[in-house]
């Protein structure tokens, strides 16, 4: 896999909204991205991006169909292909079989959300991190978690450990959807993927250990209202989020870590009901002589997230407030990038959450086709150099800023 041609190939998998974002940002840099590939088990979902592309940049893009969870197939695919990179869009459920699948052929390999099991609401690096030897043999390499976050926020943090502080030691990642999209109810992505994630028992890092503390749907959560840039006063919740868990491995020095996401009532009483009807379930029930997994039915019923854009209002702002030292003295800086939904749907056809995904998951392919990250093994995306990155953000869609503010309270 060393000739220029196929140093310049890369396979997407996935056909969702960020991979539609991601394909169209591919699309804009033909000097980068001479050749792509959309996949998916969904062949008319690769064809939709496929002639939307066609339309807006000119472009030919190839599509195929595949099964994420077959790595024969997979396999063949890339084989047949030969890119330099896979791009990997699809399910968290199939994360291990595309990094086998990349291993059997030698090509690298980059993601935005970390593996968890189909038949567990749980999630965690350590399945992907056993397989840094597997790589490192290989020589390729297998970059994690380049959405926004994870992704952006932990570049934000490799950004300020190397530029703005001598020393971090308090990290909170506030993650704030300001926008309305006229549903009653949906999911800004995979609902299966979302219900899972902020039904679980919350987690933040402290004192060198891990903390629990109630889901965001119990009365006793913990949550406070924080008044963002552009957009005001938003009620924000204590969530787990997976870029915590490498995050307190690589910046030293980090006493606190917290991730907070804010949620409308509507929200959180929507989700408060189907859970206690069971609706949210992950197992298998009996329906009329059928087995059925409430969950993916559920999803069934729910607008595609990947719709959502052509009635999105309003802004996301997502960013860090990091507390540490800088020549001596306490300093608190606020780094946050504020994307609009309507300027997205534009750009893409989308709306801002899979914008802020898709854009930083082309742009870290773009970090290895241009061979800026460079390597063989596992890394996770803060263990990198985030000057290029930084730069790439405020070219490619998603300007950053830089502000001082006051530390997060210790306690709400």
């Amino acid at each position: 896999m060393t000739n220029t041609k196929k140093l310049r190939k890369i396979m997407i998998i996935g056909a969702g909204g960020v991979a539609t974002v991601a394909a169209h940002k591919c699309a804009q840099f033909p000097e980068i991205f001479n050749e792509i590939l959309v996949a998916s088990r969904t062949l008319s979902k690769c064809q939709a991006i496929q002639g939307e592309i066609k339309k807006r940049y000119g472009r030919d893009i190839q599509v195929a169909q595949v099964d994420a969870d077959n790595i024969i197939e997979l396999t063949a695919l890339i084989n047949t292909f030969q890119p330099y990179l896979v791009l990997n869009l699809a399910l968290p459920y199939q994360d291990l079989h595309v990094m086998d699948a990349c291993l059997a052929t030698g090509v690298h390999y980059i993601d935005t959300a970390n593996y968890e099991p189909l038949d567990e609401a749980h999630f965690e690096y350590s399945w992907q991190w056993a397989y840094q030897e597997r790589f490192k043999e290989k020589g390729i390499i297998a970059v994690l978690g380049s959405g926004f976050d994870p992704g952006v926020t932990n570049v934000f943090t490799a950004y300020a450990q190397k530029h703005l502080f001598d020393e971090i030691s308090y990290l909170d990642i506030l993650d704030c959807n300001a926008g309305s999209h006229g549903h009653v109810f949906a999911t800004n992505f995979n609902p299966e993927i979302n219900i899972r994630e902020v039904t679980q028992v919350v987690r933040h890092w402290e004192g060198g250990k891990w903390i629990e503390t109630p889901a965001i749907i119990e009365e006793s959560s913990v949550h406070f209202s924080f008044d963002y840039p552009v957009v005001g006063p938003k009620e924000s919740y204590l969530l787990y989020h997976e870029e915590l868990e490498s995050l307190v491995l690589n910046i030293k020095g980090l006493k606190r870590a917290r991730f907070w996401m804010t949620f409308s009532k509507n929200y959180l009483t929507h989700l408060m009901v189907l859970q206690n009807v069971g609706m949210t379930r992950i197992d298998e029930v009996d329906y009329e002589g059928n087995k059925i997994i409430p969950i993916r039915f559920l999803k069934a019923l729910l607008p595609e997230p990947a719709s959502l854009g052509t009635k999105y209002t309003g802004k996301t702002v997502i960013g860090n407030i990091m507390s540490g030292k800088k020549d001596g003295q306490d300093i608190t800086l606020y780094i946050y990038n504020i994307c609009d939904h309507e300027e997205a749907f534009k750009e893409t056809g989308t709306q801002a959450i899979a914008y802020t995904t898709g854009v930083p998951a082309m742009i870290g392919a773009m970090m290895i086709l241009t061979g800026v990250w460079q390597g063989a093994g596992v890394y996770n995306i803060e263990q990198l150099d985030p000057d290029k990155f930084m730069d790439a953000l405020n070219k490619y869609g998603l300007p950053w800023q830089v502000i001082e503010c006051e530390p997060i309270p210790d306690k709400m």
